[in-house]
């Protein structure tokens, strides 16, 4: 019974982890990464669609994206959603393809962007305590109902706290790593 509440524990607090890196995926760091437009959503015959499933997107280098639509009369419906989506560069459309050119990162943005992570970060931690919480509520409530002792209550809380610290250090750990990345220059 407890060994599901530690497992059900660990299984959430690594989601809350896994959500905090695919928002990495939205911030900007010295290289262009395609996955800036990942939440880009362009009309396609009626229905707003991911712009990878309408057209090819490469990073051609570090500071250019070539978004290329696979129907040449999306070429504006591509260009209005990427303008939409406020990435900080307006799309450059020469007929064929639209390139995005992302000028070098200033300190400033940099340092707002480690602002924007940090936050994430926060949003993650928060997250994992939310789980000890609800999982210590668990183990409570199983001592309440008479099912586990007050001892073994104690040492599965203690337990809980343990997992607990695991992840949040995990978290530091690559808000540490993702710092660095942002602020190399």
């Amino acid at each position: 019974m407890l060994e599901e509440i530690y497992d059900e524990c660990q299984q959430k607090m690594e989601k809350s982890i896994e959500h905090m890196r695919s928002d990495f995926k939205s911030l900007r760091t010295g290289k262009v990464l395609v996955s800036i437009l990942d939440n880009v959503m362009v009309e396609y015959y009626g229905t707003p669609t991911p712009l990878a499933q309408v057209a090819t997107v490469l990073a051609t280098d570090a500071t250019t994206i070539t978004v290329s639509p696979w129907e040449k009369h999306l070429l504006s419906d591509v260009e209005s959603a990427i303008s939409r989506a406020n990435i900080g560069v307006n799309p450059n459309n020469d007929g064929e393809q639209i390139k995005l050119f992302f000028p070098p990162m200033t300190v400033e943005q940099r340092q707002d962007t480690v602002k924007k992570m940090l936050k994430m970060g926060e949003n993650a931690k928060i997250s994992i305590r939310n789980d000890r919480k609800k999982s210590n509520d668990a183990i409570k409530k199983l001592e309440k109902d008479k099912e586990i002792t007050t001892d073994e209550s104690k040492t599965a809380q203690d337990k809980i706290q343990k997992i607990t610290d695991t992840n949040i250090a995990s978290v530091e750990s690559i808000l540490k790593a993702k710092e660095q990345d942002i602020l190399t220059v």
